[in-house]
């Protein structure tokens, strides 16, 4: 093997090395069982320290990329390859989406899962500590200025980004939902049925993480078909009138409708509408059926896992669509 250690580099020598490794693997120029240049060999070759090839191999040993033989040497572990998968939070939906992830992958992938709850410190401590630790790295940011910082160091062949189209640039990879302009289309396929309706009351609450571009285009739908509307971001505030519909991207939102229904008498789907946002397992069950508009998480996990099985860019967009129920 020939390394290429840029000695001008901000990235650390032994990290270079560690990438340099997982790139190789990652390339088949490795496979398992190859014979890793002795420590000395490339103190040698590179004019590398031994505390600098140790720290390298020791870590790609402690994340069982290689093994050591007493007397004989490194070599290439196996074929297991880790994979880096972070989330903004888990919720039902989110399950659906790392369940078709991890189903789809080869058995000789191993997923490790973390969170950042929409926090950049935990962002940043995640990305960073697992630099060169992983085969490829999933990633779910989310709206703070920092975030492109962060990736910026990450090469784009490793990184896909999911979920939300926010601070990515035209050379990430990515698997997006659209909350923009499909969330407007999906609107328009039940224009029927927001008409049996006064009012539409789009509910966003002042703690939704959920992109505001979605408040933006139901406004221009409202607009274009002659809805009366109303926006609703204090959850305190939100009290349900007959023959209004509401849309809402918290299912606290959706419990306290429900609540309210029964307390009021109303019949969801007659005297008032509602439509949920993000589908889950559960919500065709929840009373008569919740009407939903949401992207295809299954999908969403298989692309992302296509990702990680082929060495071939990817940048996707994956379809919204409105479930028509029994609420609406």
């Amino acid at each position: 093997m020939i390394f290429d250690i840029n000695f001008n580099s901000d990235i650390p020598k032994y990290q270079q090395l560690v990438n340099a490794i997982n790139d190789a693997l990652s390339n088949s120029t490795l496979s398992s069982g190859d014979a890793l240049p002795s420590v000395n060999s490339i103190c040698k070759d590179y004019s590398l320290s031994r505390d600098t090839v140790f720290k390298a191999y020791s870590i790609l040993k402690e994340n069982g990329v290689i093994e050591s033989v007493p007397n004989k040497g490194y070599y290439v572990a196996n074929d297991t390859r880790k994979v880096l998968l972070v989330l903004d939070t888990f919720k039902a939906y989110k399950e659906v989406l790392y369940h078709s992830f991890v189903n789809n992958l080869p058995k000789n992938v191993i997923v490790d899962v973390q969170f950042h709850h929409y926090n950049i410190n935990n962002f940043k401590t995640i990305l960073n500590n697992s630099k060169g630790k992983y085969y490829k790295y999933v990633v779910m940011t989310f709206n703070n200025k920092e975030v492109l910082d962060v990736l910026s160091d990450f090469d784009n062949d490793k990184l896909l980004l999911i979920d939300w189209n926010v601070y990515s640039t035209a050379s990430n990879n990515y698997v997006f939902q659209d909350f923009g302009k499909s969330f407007y289309e999906a609107l328009e396929t039940v224009i029927s049925a927001f008409k049996k309706y006064k009012k539409l009351v789009f509910v966003y609450p002042t703690f939704t993480k959920h992109p505001v571009e979605s408040v933006t285009y139901f406004k221009n739908f409202c607009d274009t078909y002659n809805f009366k509307y109303k926006i609703v971001t204090e959850p305190a505030e939100f009290k349900i009138v007959k023959h209004e519909a509401y849309i809402s991207v918290s299912d606290r939102i959706l419990g306290m409708f429900l609540e309210q229904c029964r307390t009021k008498n109303f019949e969801p789907g007659t005297d008032v509408g509602f439509l949920s946002y993000n589908e889950t397992p559960m919500k065709q069950f929840i009373y008569k059926g919740i009407s939903v508009i949401s992207t295809d998480f299954q999908m969403l996990g298989a692309q992302a896992a296509a990702f990680i099985t082929h060495d071939k860019p990817l940048q996707s967009y994956i379809p919204t669509k409105l479930l028509l129920r029994e609420s609406l």
